[in-house]
């Protein structure tokens, strides 16, 4: 009997061989399976059956496939899905933010930034830059705390106070300026004030000389998704200047939260916009 022998990698300068081998079992499960045996995995990837069995019990142990317990054959994991549904959402959601990240910035003359929630830090999917002498140093893809962020502060202030209290855990409260907030207890009482204002501030908080206000997107249940801020400088994004900045923060947000299923927002967003 014949079997289709699959080559684990294209040649690349850049090659782990036991990064590379996880990944063409999950390969080929996705393009052989449904489900295979550990037989047939090692056979089609050339691998010796103990290589292979050692790569699937890591790969089982983080969820990336699953072994049915009746016929012993492997499956791709439920992680895989999971993983996927955040990058089609992510990106997704950088596709319909994109016309009001655009507005903004035309009603603002600030940079506007879009970020959502990645392992307990908020990452900059995009961002728009008006036409004007002094910029906004931070650019997509990079990882900010969460806790002295005005678009992190908007996302946490809707989470559950138990994943708020993991993150927190996790990765700490540090100061990065004066202004940061540090105590839990003030950070709780912030989030409770984002919550009644409907908009979050970062004074200075992450970088000074910058301020910040950003507010919560949020999804057809409910819950956060990401957010979207204004950024400027101090001089410029005076405190005098944060509410009429985050009247069109809001009005933004609130519209797009709408658009992703969130109906609560909609008078809102319209009743801001004919503010």
């Amino acid at each position: 009997m014949s079997h289709t022998k699959t080559h684990i990698a294209a040649k690349s300068p850049y090659q782990i061989q036991v990064l590379d081998r996880a990944l063409a079992i999950l390969e080929i499960l996705s393009t052989q399976g449904p489900d295979l045996s550990l037989g047939e995995i090692s056979d089609k990837l050339e691998l010796h059956k103990s290589t292979a069995h050692r790569l699937i019990m890591v790969l089982e142990r983080h969820k990336f496939i699953e072994r049915n317990s009746v016929s012993g054959r492997y499956r791709l994991g439920l992680k895989l899905f999971e993983l996927g549904t955040k990058a089609v959402s992510q990106l997704d959601l950088r596709e319909r933010a994109r016309p009001f990240l655009e507005r903004l910035v035309l009603e603002t003359s600030e940079t506007v930034h879009l970020c959502v929630l990645d392992d307990s830090e908020v990452v900059y999917l995009d961002k728009i830059e008006p036409e004007r002498s002094v910029r906004m140093a931070c650019s997509v893809g990079r990882r900010n705390p969460i806790h002295c962020t005005a678009v992190g502060k908007a996302i946490m202030a809707y989470l559950p106070a138990g994943e708020v209290e993991v993150i927190i855990r996790r990765h700490g409260m540090k100061a990065m300026t004066a202004n940061t907030i540090t105590n839990f207890f003030e950070l709780k009482k912030e989030l409770g004030a984002i919550r009644q204002r409907g908009y979050s501030i970062d004074d200075e908080e992450i970088e000074e000389g910058v301020r910040c206000v950003g507010c919560v997107v949020r999804n057809f249940s409910g819950a956060p998704v990401g957010a979207i801020s204004v950024s400027g400088p101090a001089f410029r994004v005076t405190k005098e200047k944060v509410k009429s900045l985050a009247r069109a923060v809001m009005a933004s947000a609130s519209i797009l939260s709408a658009e992703l299923g969130f109906k609560q927002q909609v008078t809102i967003a319209k009743a801001t916009i004919g503010a």
